[in-house]
């Protein structure tokens, strides 16, 4: 999406797979992605549990869909997702979706959607099954919409760089990313390598590891060379990064 294209979107919450005390900071997020033109959340309004729900579909103008368990231990507020799901798609309006839950079923939907040619943008707890997660153009673990800032900006405990180190997976995808971003000298900037990084792992997010920034994860690791780099007067520098092996 370029700066004069704001993407139309549909949130779609799954209410028992959500925490209402994410809200404001949830539609903040997908803030970053475009406007939410549709936001429905998705429940059995008449049990008590989803109460504290309420005041903030109020406040955010979010429309509460009401779906009654038809039978116990199936789940048709699913079913009822899906289906307004599939009836949003076909109208042709929307330029993605943001699906609320840490719920596997939506899955396929998310496959479907993204078939279609459309961006799905996935919200879920860390315990969310990776099937979901990879379904998705990008999916962010709501852990790290749950807790206030501090004054630095950040939302979890950073991990030592000893620990940042010796995770093999978090490594790899950044020097896969930098390796295919790079020119001939090895240097790459950084742009690129978030947005490979970005296809090729959903669920990568710096503020899981404590980071606003992917260039601040990436320096902390202390396994790359960084070059910050004018690119015209006025404009803030581009940053390149190599790795330190070459």
């Amino acid at each position: 999406m370029d700066s004069t294209t704001t993407y139309k979107l549909a949130v779609l919450i799954d209410a028992d797979n959500a925490q209402p005390s994410i809200t404001e900071n949830l539609l903040a997020e997908i803030a970053k992605y475009g406007t939410a033109n549709v936001k429905r959340i998705y429940g059995d309004w008449t049990q008590p549990q989803l109460g504290s729900w309420k005041e903030l579909l109020l406040q955010h103008s979010i429309q509460p869909i009401q779906q009654f368990g038809y039978t116990k231990g199936k789940n048709s507020t699913d079913s009822a997702l899906i289906i307004d799901a599939m009836d949003l798609l076909y109208t042709g309006k929307f330029d993605g979706f943001c699906l609320i839950s840490s719920d596997s079923d939506f899955t396929k939907l998310a496959a479907r959607i993204r078939e279609a040619g459309l961006k799905v943008y996935g919200f879920g707890e860390e315990k969310t099954p990776d099937p979901f997660v990879a379904a998705c153009d990008k999916f962010i673990y709501t852990e790290v919409l749950k807790v206030d800032k501090d004054e630095k900006g950040t939302k979890k405990k950073k991990p030592p760089i000893n620990e940042l180190k010796q995770d093999t997976k978090l490594v790899n995808l950044v020097r896969n990313a930098i390796e295919a971003s790079s020119d001939e000298s090895g240097w790459a900037h950084l742009a690129p390598v978030g947005s490979y990084i970005a296809k090729q792992s959903p669920g990568f997010d710096p503020r899981n590891y404590g980071y606003q920034k992917l260039g601040e994860l990436v320096k902390a690791m202390n396994l790359f060379k960084f070059d910050y780099r004018s690119v015209g007067e006025g404009q803030s520098e581009a940053i390149y990064v190599k790795d330190k092996r070459k």
